[in-house]
C-alpha cells in the first residue's frame, strides 16, 4: 500500500521530466520534438489526477508537486518554444541591437501568466469541476502546435510571425487569468446529455488533426474556447 500512494507523484514527476525535455529541445530550436514532449507532459498530467482519484492517493505534497511540474511543462516549455520562434523571426528580419534581443523576450509572458494562473487555481475553490480562465495545458498545446506548424513560414512571413505573435502571446496569456468559465474534460458518465460539448470537441479534434496535422491541435484549442463561451451562455 505504501508503494501505491507514490504512483500519482511518480506520474507527476514524468510530467516534469517531459517539460524539461521540451525546454532542451526548444533551446536547440527543435520545435517538433519540443511540442511532442508537451503532448507527453499533458498525458501524464491527466494520468496523475486519474491515478490519484482511482487509488485515493491524495496528498498535500502531490498538489504542490503538480503545480510546480505544470509551471515547467506548460509555462516555461511553451515560453521557450515561442522564444525560439521569435528569435528565428528576428534573425530572418535581420534586426540589430536591442530590438533583436528584446522582442523575442515577449515570449516569456507565457510562463509568467501561467504561473499566475496556477497560483490562482490553487486558492480558488470555484474550480473544482470546471475552470475559470484558460487551463495552462490547453494554452501550452496551442502554442506548441502553432509554433511548430508556422516555423516553415518564417522566410516569407517573419514580420507577421514576430509582431503578430507577440500580440497573440499577450492576448492568450491574458485568457489564462481571465474570469471566463471553461468546461473541464472530466466526465462523470459517458452519456451524451451533459457531455455534448466534450464529445463535439473530441470529434472535431480528431477531424482537425486528420486534415491539418499538428495545426489541428491549435484549431481544437480555439474550438474549446469557443464552445466554452457557448456553454457559458446556456
Amino acid at each position: 500500500m505504501s508503494l501505491i500512494k507514490h504512483i500519482p507523484n511518480t506520474i507527476t514527476c514524468l510530467n516534469l521530466f517531459s517539460g524539461c525535455m521540451s525546454v532542451v529541445a526548444a533551446a536547440n530550436a527543435d520545435l517538433h520534438t519540443a511540442f511532442l514532449w508537451i503532448v507527453s507532459a499533458a498525458i501524464f498530467d491527466f494520468m496523475d489526477g486519474f491515478a490519484a482519484r482511482l487509488l485515493k492517493a491524495y496528498s498535500p505534497m502531490g498538489k504542490e508537486l503538480d503545480s510546480l511540474s505544470d509551471v515547467v511543462s506548460f509555462g516555461v516549455a511553451p515560453g521557450m518554444i515561442v522564444y525560439a520562434l521569435f528569435s528565428q523571426a528576428a534573425m530572418q528580419l535581420q534586426l540589430q541591437g536591442n530590438w533583436a534581443v528584446l522582442l523575442p523576450l515577449f515570449a516569456f509572458v507565457i510562463p509568467v501568466f501561467s504561473g499566475l494562473r496556477l497560483a490562482k487555481f490553487n486558492i480558488d475553490d470555484r474550480q473544482t469541476s470546471s475552470f475559470i480562465g484558460l487551463p495552462v495545458p490547453a494554452h501550452a498545446l496551442f502554442w506548441g502546435s502553432l509554433a511548430y506548424s508556422v516555423q516553415a513560414w518564417l522566410p516569407t512571413y517573419a514580420s507577421w510571425l514576430l509582431y503578430g505573435g507577440i500580440i497573440l502571446a499577450c492576448l492568450t496569456s491574458y485568457l489564462l487569468i481571465s474570469e471566463i468559465p471553461m468546461f473541464s474534460m472530466k466526465v462523470k458518465s459517458v452519456a451524451w446529455k451533459g457531455n455534448e460539448y466534450r464529445y463535439i470537441l473530441l470529434l472535431a479534434a480528431i477531424l482537425f488533426i486528420t486534415l491539418w496535422g499538428y495545426l489541428g491541435v491549435t484549431g481544437a484549442i480555439v474550438l474549446y474556447f469557443i464552445l466554452s463561451l457557448f456553454n457559458r451562455n446556456k
